[in-house]
C-alpha cells in the first residue's frame, strides 16, 4: 500500500502527488532501514524525485553518500533542477532488494576460517557451492558486504573461467567450479574430514558415468580405480582448454586412465601410448596432445613429473599426492643435511664429510628404493632427482623472495614519506662507514651552518644502522637548529621504530600533535605508528577522517590503500588505489600506486589486471622524481610479482 504526499510543482503551480514507501520499508521490524532500497523505491514509484522529497526519509549526510554511490553505479541519474530518476539497471537492483525483503531465503555463509582472508572469489565459490543458488544482493549484504566493484570483477572472472553460471539473475556453481572449490578448500585451515566430505559429494555426482566407464573397459583393480577418481577430482573435464576442443568426454576419461595406470605404484605394469591407443580406442595424436597439455603446459594447477625408465616406460607423479609428499620430506631432509655438513667441512679442515650432491642423491635413493619406489626404478630416480631438487629449491626461493618483497614494501613506503617531506635530502649509497662519516664530519667543520650537511650525516648513520649514534646526533642538531624541532622529532620517532620501541615513537608523535594540532602530515604519521602497533581501527579512522575533510587528496587515498594492504584487506585497498589514480594520475608517486594496485589484483586472483597494472607502474617509473635507488627497488618488486603471476596463469 502506497502512502502519498503532495509536492508543489513550481513550474506549473500545480500540486503533484508523491508516493512514499510502506512502513515496513521505512522502519522494518527487524534490522536497520536499507537506505538504498528506500531511495530506489522512491525513484521506481515516482517519475522523478527532488532532494527535498528524499530528505524526508533519509537524513542529508546519509542521503548525499547514497546518491553519489547510486549515480556512480549507474542505478540512478541526476537531471535538471536537482531531480533524480531511476535507470533500467536501478530497476533491476530495486527488484533484487525488494525480493530479498519480501522473502528471506535461509543462506549458508562461509566459516571464519575462509572469511578471515578477503579472497572474494573464494567467498563467492563457497556461497554458490553451499547454496542451491545465490542472488547478487546475497554478496552485497552482511556478513559478506562485498562492494559492487569488487563483486562485479570477481564474479565476471569466475564466470569467464567456467566456475559459475548465471541464469535468470541467479548464480550457480558448475562442475568445473566444484573442482575449483575442492582445490580452494586446501588453502585453508579446515579439518581433513570436511575436505573429504566435500570431495565425496563430487564423487557422488560423477558416480554413474565413472561406474559405466569402469564396466565398459573392465577396470577392476582397486589401486587404478582409486587413482582414476583422484585424477577426476583434480583434473575435471570442464576445463575450457579441454572441453572446447575435446567433444568426447569418454576420450578424456581414457586420458585420465592412462595417467592412473602409468603411476610408479603400478610398476612394472606401465603401458606405452601406442599400446594404450590400440587397446582403448583413442587416437594416438589425441592422447599425446592432451598429455602434453596436462603434464608440460600445466593447464591444471596440479604439476606433474615424468619418471622415465630405461625400458622406455614413463611413470607420472603429481604434486601433493602421498608419494610426492613423502618424497618431498625425504629429499628436503637430506638436502638440509648436505648443506649443514658443507658448512662444517669449511670449518673443520681435518674432518672429511660426504658433502657432494651425488652423495646426497645416493642417500636419498637408499632410503626410497625398495620402500617408497620399486628398486628397479633406481636409475630412473637418479636421473629425475636433480630436476626435482631444483624444483624444490626454486619453490622455496620464490616464496622467500616474495616474502622479502612484501617486507621491502614497508621500508620503501617510509622512505618515500621522508624523501618528499619539506626538507632537501639526497639518497645515495655508501661503501664504507668510517670513510663516509669522516668526509661528512670534515664538511660540517668547514660549514657548520649548512643544514644539508647534517642531513647527509643522518643519511650515513641511517644507511649503516647506527641508531644509537643517530639519536645523540639529533640532540646536537636541535641545539644548532632549534627551528627544525618538528622534523628532528619525527626522525627520532622513526629511529625508535627501527629499534622496535614503537610505543615510544608514538608518544613523540602525540606530543608533536599537541603542539601542531592542525598538521595533517603528523596525523598521517600517527596513523602509520598505530598501524605498526596493529591498532587497525584507530589507524584507519585517522585516514578516513582526513579523506572526509579533503576527499580530492590522492595521497590520502594512496595511504589508506597501503594501510588496508598491510591488514590484508586487498579488495578495499584496491578501491583506494584506483581513487588515488583518478585524482592524482600525474603525481610523483603514481608509479608506486599502480604497482601496489597490481599486487592487490594478484592477491585477489585477478591475474590479467595484475599484469596490466604492474607493467604500467614499471613503464612510468622514469617519469617520477624519486631517486634512482628507490626506482630500482620498485622495479625489482614489480618484477618479482610479475614473475610470480606468470607461473600462476
Amino acid at each position: 500500500m502506497y502512502i502519498t504526499c503532495i509536492q508543489k510543482n513550481s513550474d506549473c503551480n500545480m500540486s503533484t502527488p508523491i508516493n512514499l514507501p510502506p512502513k515496513e520499508v521505512i522502519k522494518p521490524i527487524f534490522g536497520k532501514a536499507n537506505f538504498e532500497l528506500i531511495i530506489l523505491w522512491m525513484l521506481n514509484n515516482n517519475d522523478v524525485c527532488t532532494w527535498a522529497n528524499l530528505k524526508q526519509l533519509v537524513k542529508p549526510s546519509t542521503l548525499s553518500i547514497y546518491l553519489k554511490k547510486l549515480q556512480k553505479n549507474e542505478l540512478i541519474v541526476k537531471q535538471e533542477f536537482n531531480q533524480y530518476s531511476i535507470t533500467s539497471k536501478g530497476k533491476d537492483r530495486f527488484y533484487e532488494l525488494s525480493q530479498s525483503k519480501r522473502k528471506k531465503r535461509k543462506l549458508n555463509f562461509p566459516p571464519d576460517a575462509i572469511l578471515w582472508k578477503r579472497n572474494y572469489d573464494h567467498w563467492i565459490l563457497w556461497m554458490v557451492y553451499n547454496n542451491s543458488f545465490c542472488k547478487w544482493a546475497d554478496f552485497l549484504n552482511e556478513p559478506l558486504s562485498i562492494n559492487n566493484s569488487s563483486l562485479s570483477k570477481n564474479m565476471n572472472l569466475l564466470i569467464e573461467n567456467g566456475f559459475v553460471e548465471k541464469e535468470n539473475k541467479e548464480y550457480r556453481i558448475t562442475q568445473l567450479g566444484k573442482s575449483e572449490y575442492s582445490s580452494m578448500l586446501r588453502e585453508y585451515d579446515l579439518d581433513r574430514q570436511s575436505i573429504l566430505e566435500e570431495e565425496s559429494k563430487r564423487i557422488h555426482d560423477l558416480a554413474q558415468k565413472t561406474i559405466k566407464f569402469f564396466k565398459k573397459y573392465k577396470i577392476t583393480e582397486e589401486e587404478v580405480r582409486f587413482r582414476f577418481l583422484h585424477n577426476q577430482l583434480r583434473l575435471p573435464y570442464e576445463n575450457p582448454k579441454v572441453k572446447s576442443n575435446l567433444d568426447n568426454e569418454e576420450d578424456f576419461y581414457k586420458i585420465l586412465l592412462y595417467l592412473s595406470i602409468n603411476h610408479p605404484t603400478q610398476y612394472p605394469n606401465a603401458i606405452s601410448m601406442e599400446k594404450f591407443s590400440q587397446k582403448y580406442g583413442i587416437e594416438l595424436v589425441t592422447l599425446k596432445y592432451y598429455l602434453l597439455q596436462i603434464v608440460d603446459k600445466n593447464i591444471y594447477p596440479t604439476k606433474f613429473f615424468r619418471l622415465e625408465n630405461d625400458s622406455s616406460d614413463v611413470y607420472y607423479i603429481q604434486t601433493n599426492e602421498k608419494l610426492e609428499l613423502i618424497l618431498n620430506a625425504i629429499v628436503e631432509e637430506h638436502i638440509t643435511k648436505f648443506t649443514y655438513l658443507n658448512i662444517l667441512s669449511e670449518e673443520e679442515k681435518g674432518k672429511v664429510y660426504s658433502t657432494s650432491l651425488e652423495s646426497a642423491i645416493d642417500a636419498i635413493l637408499k632410503e626410497v628404493c625398495g620402500n617408497l619406489f620399486k628398486d628397479e626404478l633406481r636409475e630412473a630416480l637418479r636421473k629425475f632427482l636433480p630436476e626435482y631438487i631444483e624444483y624444490l629449491a626454486y619453490k622455496v626461493e620464490k616464496e622467500k623472495r616474495l616474502f622479502d618483497a612484501y617486507d621491502k614494501l614497508k621500508g620503501l613506503i617510509w622512505h618515500e614519506i621522508q624523501l618528499y617531506s619539506a626538507e632537501k635530502k639526497i639518497a645515495q649509497k655508501y661503501d664504507n662507514f668510517e670513510t663516509s662519516i669522516k668526509e661528512v664530519n670534515e664538511s660540517i667543520k668547514l660549514n657548520p651552518n649548512d643544514y644539508d650537511l647534517y642531513l647527509s650525516k643522518e643519511s650515513v648513520l641511517i644507511y649503516f644502522n647506527k641508531y644509537d649514534e643517530l639519536l645523540d646526533f639529533l640532540d646536537e642538531i636541535l641545539e644548532i637548529f632549534p627551528d627544525e624541532f618538528k622534523q628532528v622529532e619525527i626522525k627520532r620517532a622513526y629511529i625508535l621504530k627501527e629499534k622496535r620501541d614503537i610505543e615510544a615513537g608514538l608518544r613523540i608523535i602525540n606530543d608533536l600533535l599537541d603542539g601542531y594540532p592542525d598538521d595533517k602530515d603528523l596525523l598521517v604519521y600517527k596513523a602509520y605508528w598505530l598501524q605498526y602497533l596493529a591498532r587497525k581501527d584507530e589507524a584507519l579512522e585517522i585516514i578516513k577522517t582526513l579523506i572526509q575533510d579533503d576527499p580530492d587528496n590522492g595521497m590520502y587515498h594512496d595511504t589508506y590503500g597501503e594501510m588496508l594492504m598491510s591488514f590484508q584487506d586487498y579488495g578495499k585497498a584496491k578501491n583506494e588505489f584506483q581513487k588515488s589514480i583518478e585524482i592524482s594520475s600525474n603525481d610523483w608517486y603514481v608509479f608506486q600506486t599502480y604497482i601496489k594496485l597490481g599486487i592487490c589484483d594478484k592477491e585477489l586472483g585477478n591475474f590479467e589486471l595484475a599484469l596490466e597494472n604492474l607493467k604500467k607502474g614499471k613503464n612510468i617509473i622514469e617519469k617520477s622524481r624519486s631517486d634512482e635507488e628507490t626506482k630500482q627497488k620498485w622495479r625489482q618488486i614489480a618484477d618479482l610479482f610479475l614473475a610470480e603471476i606468470e607461473l600462476l596463469i
